[in-house]
């Protein structure tokens, strides 16, 4: 359906930070600026399907070169 564009390390680095994020929604209960950490479902989300629509929009990959 959508052409994966976001290459190993990006992927890591999207889910850990997507996790992060959402885990300080968690552990800070009580602060004003804990919706903000919702952002996290978006770099967890590309992170685990592999596809930002972003990077398709401006014509990116972090994917290594296919070899012919």
């Amino acid at each position: 359906m959508f052409k994966t564009n976001v290459g190993g390390i990006d992927r890591v680095l999207r889910i850990v930070a997507g996790l992060v994020l959402l885990a300080m929604f968690f552990v800070y209960p009580d602060a004003s600026w804990r919706y903000f950490t919702l952002i996290g479902i978006i770099p967890l989300f590309t992170g685990l399907f592999g596809t930002c629509p972003l990077y398709s929009m401006m014509g990116l990959s972090t994917c290594p070169v296919k070899k012919t």
